[in-house]
């Protein structure tokens, strides 16, 4: 991503702010793992979505006055031969203002003073910060830490959400969001051919996971955009599955949910084959019911449409074709096999964090989720594809990936060939 297209986010933003305003962004902090250890860092995302700066400590600070105009700074971890020395180099005030278009530069151990003066300046009334929690139990982020000291010390300050003003913005994307997902999605489609062409009886999940990472590793460090969930036979009906220590064997189903990542942006695509490389009849009945579902709602997904209903049409359309393959009673049963829905957005997060919109636009990107899970019958799997909404449609960006019978079962005749 270019400088441009994270500028152009903070004027959008700036837009919605009122007057008189302030923003404060925080990059993250690590978390300990061990004594010696910290689990990777994760850029939080709503700030990379503003500056395109990913390292830990940071701070963005945006002024917008009562003419509307705004002055930007971040705040950096400062120099440090020692630490560095240890863990690498850190960010330089050149380089961040390359990446992010904003040209003023300060050290992190200078923010509290000049936040100080600020506030205790009196000339804003607004102060926007990203409070948001997945749940309420999560650890408190600097957002949350720095909020309590605002009431105490500074009550004068309106406390505004700029987490519902970026969801907005990222729930439509841009072209040049939409073009990385496009090359995002050719290296899944890689990573996923080549488990289908290593597939084979007795092949343990782990396996099939190294394939995986073997082909995105050949593509940049930043690995895959989610933990790969990767299951054989039992294990696929254990919807987010993560231990890859199971055996897929004869007459066994090799279930994956996995996506790589470019340029910030992530992909979501499930496909579901038999570990020796064709389907049984029961295999193939439940999976062409799931592939003529899927097939069904790309053809009829466009502006307009009421976003509940990628999941309900979905289910009452797979129901339909359930009953009549009469694996499934009655309609109204459907829970039986299928356990979820899935029409999560996707960008900057796998599960992306945008306004949850009553009606489908252009733009946006989500996922197309249909998973059947017959446990009497030892067959679980779901075929899921991102779908992006144009001016008078949608578009499959996943559809190269091998997603009709045939597809798979001559993707997985070729045999794989690390490497090639």
């Amino acid at each position: 991503m270019k400088r441009e297209f994270f500028r152009g986010n903070r004027e959008r933003l700036y837009r919605k702010m009122k007057e008189n305003s302030l923003l404060l962004m925080f990059s993250g902090t690590e978390v300990r793992k061990t004594a010696d250890e910290f689990y990777p860092f994760y850029t939080d995302r709503n700030f990379l979505y503003l500056t395109g700066l990913e390292s830990k400590e940071l701070v963005f600070l945006a002024k917008k006055d009562g003419e509307g105009q705004v002055e930007e700074k971040v705040f950096l971890l400062p120099p440090d031969p020692l630490a560095e020395r240890w863990t690498g180099a850190r960010i330089r005030p050149e380089q961040a203002s390359e990446l992010s278009g904003i040209t003023d530069m300060g050290y992190a151990e200078e923010f509290s003073e000049e936040f100080h003066k600020i506030a205790a300046a009196g000339n804003y009334r607004h102060l926007y910060l990203d409070l948001y929690r997945e749940a309420p139990e999560d650890r408190d982020t600097p957002a949350h830490l720095l909020l309590k000291q605002i009431r105490e010390n500074y009550p004068w300050l309106i406390i505004e959400n700029a987490n519902v003003m970026i969801r907005e913005l990222r729930t439509i994307k841009q072209p040049c969001e939409i073009e990385a997902m496009r090359e995002a999605e050719k290296i899944t489609c890689e990573g996923i051919e080549a488990m289908m062409k290593a597939s084979e009886s007795g092949m343990y999940e782990y396996q099939y996971k190294a394939v995986f990472d073997y082909v995105l590793g050949q593509y940049g460090p930043s690995g895959p955009a989610f933990p790969s969930i990767i299951s054989a036979g039992k294990n696929n009906f254990c919807i987010h599955y993560y231990s890859y220590t199971g055996q897929a064997m004869d007459g066994d189903m090799v279930l994956n949910d996995v996506g790589a990542q470019r340029d910030h942006l992530m992909t979501d695509v499930s496909r579901g084959w038999p570990c020796s490389g064709r389907f049984n009849d029961r295999q193939r009945l439940l999976y062409e019911c799931a592939l003529r579902t899927s097939d069904h709602m790309f053809e009829i997904i466009k502006p307009g449409m009421p976003m509940k209903e990628v999941d309900g049409e979905g289910r009452r359309f797979n129901a339909g074709l359930l009953v009549e393959a009469g694996v499934l009673d009655k309609p109204e049963n459907i829970g039986t096999y299928m356990w979820h829905g899935g029409a999560h957005h996707v960008g900057f997060d796998v599960h992306d964090a945008v306004k949850a919109p009553e009606v489908i636009a252009p733009g946006m990107v989500f996922c197309v989720d249909i998973g059947i899970y017959h446990e009497d019958w030892g067959i679980g799997f779901r075929l899921e594809d991102n779908c992006l909404v144009t001016e008078s449609g949608c578009e499959n960006l996943s559809v190269m990936t091998p997603r009709t019978v045939q597809e798979i079962e001559d993707t997985m005749r070729k045999g794989f060939v690390p490497g090639v």
